[in-house]
């Protein structure tokens, strides 16, 4: 990957991030897309889409209200009862009452620790190790059991040993060969052949060859509109390549080489000669090896190591090494929660008002006191709220760069941007930092395409590219 494009993936991610639509861009640039000779492409960033949704939202929960209604009395003529008996209601509200809960916050457990004069720390597994091979069921252990070290010196023994002091070896006695003398003709050259090469004959020939075909290649774009502050990737321009030749001279086969063979006879001589009569032999001699008796000190017994429970007594030729194990439990931890609760529920209270009685006029009853619950419907409210329905995308897009671009466009499209109140800079058909900002953020404020001078942003400055 090279460095450019690198420093691009870098700036387009800065840009997702800016917009919150990182994990929601997509990436369809894949694929060079199906491009003339002279056209350039650049990888451009396509705007997400949103639209406006309602919603309703809840501000206030739906309640009741309890209202008392009192009695309706009339008046009539009777000689007995003045006044019926009835009842007053009253609303008695909840009451409520402190609670106190008891709650585990940290569960008790238990750890074997090391004590080492007055300091503790944790045992190692190698301790616990050694404990279980000493006979404990280290599961069943309750806490509060220790277990002390032990060790015993290891034990030696003095021996007499039969060392060798010197190897056996062999002494090697040579008897010389014994030779005599004879005259014999022998071949001092074998006979052979000579094989004789005869060169082959060429000519020369000159032909006109094909190197490289005529293609359309893509290559990378070149020029101060490749790219604006960093946002996307590289361009990329489908450019014709002509068919490239080359004449070549060459050296042709005439006449094939060729070869004759030529026999050269053996030479002979006469010569004198020392033939074996005896071979040379060896006699081996055995040389015994020497020995020395030496007294040695050996170990019969190593050093021992074994646990036993605290308060057991141990061999009397073991020594307590100073390192005791225990099995520690801690306490569960508790924490004190005061909560309020519902002691007595809601009500109403009735109080009964006797009847009254005289012979003069009376109220009646009509109406009897009562309770009416009145519902309080919930409050809503309606917001607008922005949903994505597209999100952005990497896409390539047909682009001006310096393969297809003249000075008379950059004038058409300076002036365009200067009549749309885009400051291009100075209106001179060369793209320059402030045109290309003109252009940034022209795309912007339309949601063009952003990442070069796309045809979309050419069509929408009215500008023919």
């Amino acid at each position: 990957m090279n460095k450019f494009f690198l420093s691009t993936l870098i700036a387009a991610g800065s840009f997702m991030l800016a917009t919150g639509s990182y994990a929601q861009q997509e990436d369809n640039t894949q694929t060079l897309p199906d491009a003339k000779p002279g056209e350039c492409y650049a990888k451009v960033i396509t705007p997400a889409k949103f639209s406006t949704r309602s919603e309703e939202l809840v501000v206030q929960e739906a309640s009741e209200r309890i209202e008392t209604i009192p009695a309706k009395y009339e008046s009539v003529d009777q000689t007995v009862v003045i006044k019926e008996s009835s009842r007053v209601l009253k609303v008695l509200p909840a009451q409520y009452g402190e609670e106190f809960e008891k709650l585990d916050v940290r569960a008790a457990e238990t750890s074997w620790s090391i004590k080492v004069g007055n300091k503790s720390q944790p045992a190692s597994p190698g301790m616990l190790e050694g404990i279980t091979r000493s006979g404990v069921e280290l599961a069943s252990v309750k806490p509060g059991t220790c277990y002390r070290e032990y060790y015993t010196q290891p034990e030696y023994k003095t021996e007499t040993r039969r060392v060798m002091v010197k190897e056996g070896s062999e002494r090697i006695i040579i008897t010389p060969a014994q030779y005599e003398t004879a005259e014999e003709r022998v071949v001092v050259k074998e006979s052979s052949s000579r094989v004789v090469d005869v060169p082959a004959i060429f000519r020369t020939e000159t032909e006109s060859v094909l190197v490289e075909p005529a293609r359309s290649v893509w290559k990378k774009g070149r020029g101060p509109v490749e790219r604006i502050n960093n946002t996307t990737g590289e361009i990329m321009c489908l450019v014709e390549v002509p068919a490239r030749y080359e004449t070549i001279t060459k050296t042709v086969l005439d006449k094939a080489p060729s070869s004759k063979t030529i026999e050269i006879p053996a030479v002979y001589k006469t010569v004198k000669v020392k033939r074996l009569v005896k071979a040379a032999a060896e006699v081996r001699e055995i040389i015994p090896a020497e020995f020395k008796d030496i007294t040695a000190r050996v170990k019969v017994a190593d050093a021992g190591f074994f646990w036993l429970q605290k308060g057991e007594k141990a061999n009397s030729n073991a020594t307590y090494s100073g390192r005791e194990v225990c099995l520690l439990e801690r306490a569960p931890e508790y924490t004190t929660v005061k909560k309020l609760v519902v002691k007595r529920p809601a009500s109403t209270e009735v109080t009964e008002i006797p009847a009254q009685y005289q012979t003069v006029k009376v109220q009646r009853l009509v109406t009897p006191a009562s309770e009416r619950r009145i519902s309080i419907p919930a409050r809503t409210k309606t917001v607008k709220r922005q949903v994505q329905t597209e999100p952005s995308r990497l896409e390539w897009r047909k682009v001006l760069c310096e393969t297809n671009m003249t000075p008379k466009i950059v004038t058409s499209i300076q002036r365009a941007l200067k009549r749309e109140g885009y400051d291009p800079g100075l209106i001179d058909g060369v793209i320059g930092q402030s045109t290309l900002d003109a252009v940034e953020k022209f795309q912007q404020k339309k949601s063009l395409d952003r990442g070069g001078l796309t045809y979309e942003t050419l069509k929408a400055l009215k500008v023919d590219g």
